[in-house]
């Protein structure tokens, strides 16, 4: 696979075969042989990506205490906001997949992306260093993340909604989840009632991924 359109939208030149390792997921990997796969890289990606985070919003927010830098720097780790970044560059079109992976649409599930935007980050470390992996999280995960509240409803939207449901007064929500197709795949749907009105909606690959996607909506709706 050509790799030069993705390095150019990282915005650095990364090592062939290690850029090829970072994007190998277990499944292609289990289907070939057992070649390696991008399991160890993603481990050193989490590790550099977590530095760099922390340091960020230590310096980006000098007033917040510890428990709320925590809660930035989970958020922005976190599997949602990496997906974000990961779709942002057409990551997806990269990854290679077992077939049964790809079939079920793996290239677009968000732990898969995240998974292996941070493999890339670690090919990005041991090819260039801190410097090279600095250049990509500043440039695709800082823009996400400088406004706090964003980052929170982005990686947090339930949580975010529940905040809100309180402060003004409103009942207690009710999520109601439905969902069709084989296990295999299930597509599954989320209801927010308040006060038996519907204030969001969302469906996703996952119950969680229609969650947050119906908080995000209800969000939008309380806020007019």
């Amino acid at each position: 696979m050509n790799y030069a359109a993705l390095t150019e939208r990282l915005g650095i030149s990364i090592e062939p075969a290690l850029l090829e390792l970072a994007l190998t997921h277990s499944s292609f990997s289990y289907e070939n042989g057992k070649t390696p796969n991008n399991e160890r890289l993603e481990f050193l990606g989490d590790s550099v990506l977590g530095f760099l985070v922390t340091e960020h919003v230590y310096q980006l927010h000098p007033d917040l205490a510890e428990g709320e830098l925590s809660r930035l720097r989970n958020a922005a780790v976190s599997a949602k906001t990496l997906s974000l970044a990961a779709m942002n560059i057409g990551l997806g079109e990269f990854i290679l997949l077992g077939k049964g992976e790809s079939l079920s649409g793996g290239s677009s599930k968000s732990n898969i992306l995240a998974d292996a935007f941070e493999a890339v980050l670690g090919a990005a470390f041991i090819s260039g260093g801190i410097d090279a992996a600095h250049r990509i999280v500043s440039d695709l995960i800082f823009p996400l993340i400088d406004d706090s509240q964003v980052l929170l409803e982005t990686s947090e939207p339930r949580t975010v909604l529940l905040d809100l449901i309180k402060k003004m007064g409103l009942g207690e929500p009710v999520f109601e989840i439905t969902h069709e197709g084989p296990d295999h795949d299930r597509t599954f749907f989320a209801t927010i009632l308040v006060d038996g009105k519907k204030i969001g909606f969302g469906e996703g690959r996952s119950r969680k991924a229609a969650e947050a996607l119906a908080a995000s909506s209800a969000l939008k709706m309380l806020r007019g």
